[in-house]
């Protein structure tokens, strides 16, 4: 796999690839490599954690793809390529020979996948793009916050950068498997539209179809239940999803409002004794405050234990460090616990979202420093010293001359 990626997007989609066996190697610029390597916070290395964390087990091949002699060195290497990725903006590739046409013309069957903000047509598709301009392009930002007058809110962390990882990963390893069987390539135009439509599926299909316009709901759940929401406790605060009449009236009784459950001021009763469906209140507000005043006097930490016996789903709203700590110290979630060196300290993550019963563990090799393996990549594409040497010079490519290369599966 042939990766031309930079940052979060591209670079996570060869990264579940790496992670699942498949051997990457990382093309970035020769003189400092792609721009995740420069976020070091003081600390004297390229690859610091936000890096490492997303490109374990690839091999870098620090190459000036603007040079005639760096782009024809990447069509060679392409010609035995399986996947080849980019995420610039649409038509640069081109400029170098470099683009789907130019790589299938050496690798007829190549699975080659585009990233971009926008997509790779319409007027729009040569605009920059960045997570939070996405989240606040296609709505997601107006999901999210209180009411329709407070400020527009996007999701603390990169979410459509990562969506696009997972999805692109996705669809090269589905246009493998139909090349397996049919022998023919692919082209993905993945985009960080589609991602993020895609993480609002259900909204979005609902407007589409019914012209359903969307609703800023909060800490609310999805389904309406009035007693799936965020509720502040005497210590902190807690969610409940009690969406079923059942839940809801384990979750009354926990709390001593189970009076809730035949006033039909409340709720819609006959929707509510009905063997199937959701609580439909007949007046949220008055509910609302029935569970906020219950709530406050009571602590979040025991009635998540509590509602977790009765089989309410609730949790504590935590941070995020507040949650890794406590798998790390009780028994509460079993997670994968991968951990692998890099520059003299360790880097653990708890894996990419799934394990495999049998086969298929992360690779326990590091992300490579700017270069590392290069000189093996091209001497396994035919180059003799003499001409690596010279490409160098030349400031063409940057190898690390005696530096281990990551372990390939």
């Amino acid at each position: 796999m042939l990766d031309l990626s930079h940052v979060i997007a591209g670079p996570l989609t060869s990264f579940y690839l790496a992670q699942l066996g498949a051997e990457v190697i990382k093309v970035e610029p020769p003189l400092a490599g792609e721009v995740l390597r420069s976020m070091t916070n003081g600390v004297d290395t390229d690859t610091p954690t936000g890096f490492a964390a997303i490109n374990a087990g690839k091999q870098s091949l620090a190459l000036d793809i603007r040079t005639r002699q760096g782009a024809e060195l990447l069509r060679g290497l392409a010609a035995s390529a399986d996947v080849f990725i980019e995420n610039f903006r649409p038509g640069v590739v081109a400029r170098y020979g470099l683009d789907y046409a130019s790589i299938q013309a050496v690798r007829p069957d190549i699975v080659y996948c585009s990233i971009s903000g926008f997509g790779q047509h319409g007027d729009w598709s040569q605009r920059g793009a960045y997570d939070h301009v996405v989240q606040a392009m296609t709505g997601m930002m107006m999901m999210s916050g209180e009411g329709d007058d407070a400020p527009p809110l996007k999701v603390g962390f990169p979410v459509i950068d990562v969506a696009v990882g997972m999805l692109g990963a996705l669809s090269i390893v589905s246009s493998l498997h139909r090349r397996s069987r049919d022998g023919v390539g692919q082209y993905i135009d993945a985009s960080m539209v589609q991602a993020s439509l895609m993480l609002m599926y259900p909204n979005t299909c609902a407007y589409l179809t019914d012209g359903t316009p969307t609703r800023r709901v909060g800490n609310r759940g999805y389904t309406g239940s009035p007693a799936a929401d965020t509720y502040r406790c005497s210590d902190g605060w807690l969610a409940v999803a009690a969406n079923t009449p059942e839940q809801f009236r384990k979750l009354t009784a926990a709390i001593g409002i189970e009076a809730l459950c035949s006033d039909p001021r409340a709720l819609d009763l006959a929707a509510f004794n009905r063997p199937n469906g959701f609580v439909v209140p007949n007046d949220r507000d008055y509910v609302a405050e029935r569970l906020r005043q219950a709530f406050s006097s009571r602590s979040a930490a025991q009635l998540e234990e509590l509602l977790g016996h009765a089989e309410v789903p609730a949790a504590r709203v935590r941070k995020l460090e507040e949650f890794l700590h406590e798998v790390d110290t009780t028994g509460c979630v079993d997670l994968p616990d991968h951990r692998f060196r890099q520059d003299g300290r360790e880097v653990r993550t708890h894996g990419i979202g799934f394990a495999f019963g049998q086969d298929g563990g992360p690779t326990p090799a590091g992300a490579p420093a700017l270069g590392e393996g290069a000189y093996a990549v091209l001497a396994r594409a035919g180059l003799d010293e003499a001409r690596i040497a010279e490409l160098e010079r030349a400031g063409i490519i940057r190898t690390q001359a005696g530096a281990a290369t990551p372990s390939a599966h």
